[in-house]
């Protein structure tokens, strides 16, 4: 039976022991092959074989107090390895940011009101009008009301903190039941429930109380730094406008963008945001890309460039002809490529995953034997260890290690694709940081990948005329030599008369009469066919050939009267890119299928290792012995002729703009097309990487400290709280700054 793939809105998880208790619960279902669930994304994707009860796993969910909503269209064959399935899921992105609270699929969780006190999706408003800020603020409500009472009626002061203490409990020690039943009985909600029922039986009840409203108020905490977090990949779908100007039967009328079918015709107005990917078919205008590709300075396009939803128009009327449905546009594509990402887990996030498994009923055995040890071996006083006992409960909790790597990763993630460049998940996040040797493509990565005029020789008339009269034979051809003539001649600003007899000459070049001159424009060895070079044209000619350049050569009335020069050029930031990346101490080569000599020639230009004339197997045989030499490798292509090189290295980076990006064979993709985005990706990893160093650092650190202060006496249960709750608050707000770092 084909396994298929079903994705999930998954509303209410704000750390990593609520991702690990939907996993451990939905995993045990019928059918269930696999499931990744991404806090941050606030996603669930499960393969199973179909015969699995769909049903059944959103009760499951539900039971354990999170809403579930499937998203649309993601039911399908899972994906093989290293293909990017292109479901439909995300197409309404409204319920990313805002999930609605009547939604039908969140009947599981109305049935068992307080259960979870979850919010459904990032908080839309303010944190105290949500249910659990609602929860927190009547726990400490209570407490307050606890303390008054104790002082006013001391007598009664252990019943009123008992009280206080419930109402924060109840609901988590029903979450802690319904985990225990769903295979998760470590949860914190269970060594929390623990802790304050036992600190009530040694008469700690104001403690218990307090330690309850501090877990409610780090939950909370939580909650917000979560949405925060989420938030900052979803705001990419606000840029989308709502509505497009559709032309319809020469008529120019308002639709809902998201009813734009691929090939309609749209209208743009100066200042507006473009509402579909799309292809101008008339105009010509500069496009702010800055909030989808981070580029700051505006990019001049006109008929034929591509536009991506999101960019701003800027200051002419665009016509452009639709290419992508709304679910699939470059928006909606990077959304879907992060949350999916995310649930990709790096190595460091699995080995911690492992660990925690571990590290948890340790905990719980440790704080069993400090209970209870001293008193049985060294006649401790009871009420004393087993309060130091819980107090280690609280401490041991693994939810700041267990979100400590997730939440950098996600936060890097987003702050990536909000900068144009996407990483599918952690594990190539991960490497990007190892890279050694960079391996570059040629054509269309380190240059432009359309030829640009570099020189205009004359032999008699000036390089105005030779370049007017060149432009005049190719004036219908679309070969890309042609069009580099031809926009030189529109930028120079040169006369182009029309042309009679035009004839192409097939690998030779083309002929033509203008204004009583006979022209032709050939290769250099079909004019010296015809006899007409000189010694001295024809070595201009070789020297303009070593430097890696095609030349033309322009006959008038059958006499050489110049030479057109074109090359590839290198792009502007090739140069810079490059220079970044040895100061990073990676090294760079670049494979061409390129002659040697135009090979040579931009490597020259660029100061790079290389090797020319080579077949898409040559550059995955060199990829291969790159690695065995010890080097960790990202090829860096346009993703279609270089796929096998792509597929063969470390890691795989595709280098070009929205809908060209060839996300199927590469694990990262540079959407503006800059070789420094390269060196950026990897400086991105890196700092990510010591991000979550710092967090493991943080969330360890304090637990160690909190461990030998309670052993010895200093601390209690109310600061073990904060040992485990203030550390996870710590390390995801320590991870957000990734989301404000400029690379």
């Amino acid at each position: 039976m084909a396994e298929s793939e079903t994705r999930y809105r998954v509303g209410g998880m704000d750390c990593a022991s609520c991702a690990t208790k939907i996993d451990t619960a939905v995993r045990r279902l019928a059918g269930v092959a696999d499931v990744s669930v991404s806090v941050m994304a606030g996603t669930m994707t499960v393969r199973h074989d179909g015969s699995s009860d769909l049903k059944a796993i959103e009760n499951k969910v539900t039971g354990l107090g999170y809403s579930v909503a499937p998203l649309a269209g993601t039911a399908a064959p899972a994906r093989t390895q290293g293909s990017q399935h292109r479901h439909d899921h995300g197409h309404d992105h409204r319920d990313h940011a805002g999930h609605d609270h009547d939604h039908p699929h969140d009947h599981g969780e109305k049935e068992i009101e307080g259960l979870h006190e979850h919010d459904h999706a990032p908080m839309a408003g303010p944190w105290w009008q949500s249910r659990k800020g609602r929860l927190t603020i009547f726990s400490g409500a209570a407490l307050v009301a606890a303390y008054t009472v104790g002082h006013l009626v001391p007598a009664i002061a252990s019943y009123a903190f008992t009280v206080a203490m419930l109402i924060g409990l109840v609901p988590i020690a029903r979450r802690a039941i319904m985990a225990a039943f769903s295979g998760t009985p470590f949860s914190i909600e269970m060594l929390m429930t623990i802790a304050a029922v036992g600190a009530v039986i040694i008469n700690a009840g104001e403690e218990a109380a307090t330690v309850v409203f501090l877990f409610l108020v780090g939950e909370l905490l939580e909650g917000v730094a979560a949405g925060k977090a989420r938030e900052s990949i979803q705001s990419l779908t606000a840029l989308l406008p709502k509505n497009a100007m559709l032309e319809d039967n020469g008529q120019t009328r308002e639709v809902p963008a998201e009813s734009l079918a691929v090939g309609a015709i749209i209208m743009v107005r100066p200042g507006d945001r473009i509402s579909a990917d799309g292809i101008i078919i008339s105009g010509e205008s500069t496009i702010d890309e800055a909030p989808v590709t981070g580029e700051s300075t505006p990019v001049r396009k006109g008929v034929d460039a591509v536009v991506f939803a999101g960019t701003v128009n800027g200051d002419a009327v665009l016509r452009l002809r639709v290419t992508a449905a709304s679910a699939d546009n470059t928006i909606a594509r990077v959304v879907k490529l992060v949350e999916e990402a995310q649930e990709s887990k790096a190595p460091t996030e699995r080995f911690i995953d492992r660990f925690s498994r571990y590290y948890t009923p340790g905990v719980l055995v440790v704080a069993a034997l400090v209970a209870v040890v001293p008193p049985l071996l060294f006649a401790g006083p009871w009420g004393e260890w087993v309060y130091k006992g819980l107090a280690i409960l609280l401490i041991g909790c693994p939810c700041a290690l267990v979100i400590s790597t997730p939440a950098a990763i996600a936060a890097s993630l987003s702050s990536g694709a909000r900068r144009g460049l996407l990483m599918k998940g952690g594990a190539v996040l991960e490497t990007l940081g190892k890279v050694t040797m960079v391996a570059f493509d040629k054509t269309g990565t380190l240059t432009e990948g359309k030829p640009q005029v570099t020189d205009i020789i004359s032999f008699g008339p000036n390089e105005a005329q030779v370049l007017s009269r060149a432009a005049v034979l190719e004036q219908g051809s679309s070969h890309p030599l042609a069009l580099a003539i031809r926009n030189r001649a529109k930028a120079d600003g040169v006369p182009v008369p029309p042309a009679f007899e035009l004839e192409a000459l097939p690998g030779k070049g083309v002929s033509g009469k203008v204004g009583g001159e006979t022209l032709d424009l050939l290769s250099p060895p079909a004019a010296r066919e015809r006899g007409t070079l000189s010694a001295e044209q024809d070595a201009c000619i070789k020297a303009l050939n070593d430097e890696g350049k095609s030349v033309s050569v322009l006959l008038v009335n059958g006499v050489a009267a110049g030479l057109i020069a074109m090359r590839d050029e290198p792009r502007e930031d090739a140069e810079a890119g490059l220079a970044a990346l040895k100061s990073a101490g990676v090294k760079a080569m670049m494979l061409t299928g390129d002659n040697k000599r135009t090979a040579a020639a931009v490597a020259g230009m660029l100061n790079i290792d290389w090797r020319g004339e080579m077949m898409p197997e040559d550059k995955q045989r060199v990829v291969g012995e790159l690695k065995r030499q010890g080097f960790v490798v990202a090829k860096v292509g346009d993703g279609i002729n270089d796929a096998p090189a792509l597929a063969a290295a470390d890691i795989g980076i595709a280098m070009g703009g929205g809908t060209d990006v060839a996300l199927e064979t590469a694990d990262a993709a540079v959407l503006h097309g800059r070789v420094s985005d390269v060196a950026r990706m990897i400086e991105l990893s890196k700092r990510t990487m010591r991000n979550i160093l710092q967090n493991i650092t943080i969330a360890l650190g304090l637990k160690a400290v909190f461990l030998v202060t309670t052993i010895i006496g200093i601390t209690g249960l109310w600061p073990a709280i904060l040992a485990d709750t203030g550390a996870t608050v710590l390390v995801t707000i320590n991870a957000l700054r990734l989301l404000r770092i400029k690379i």
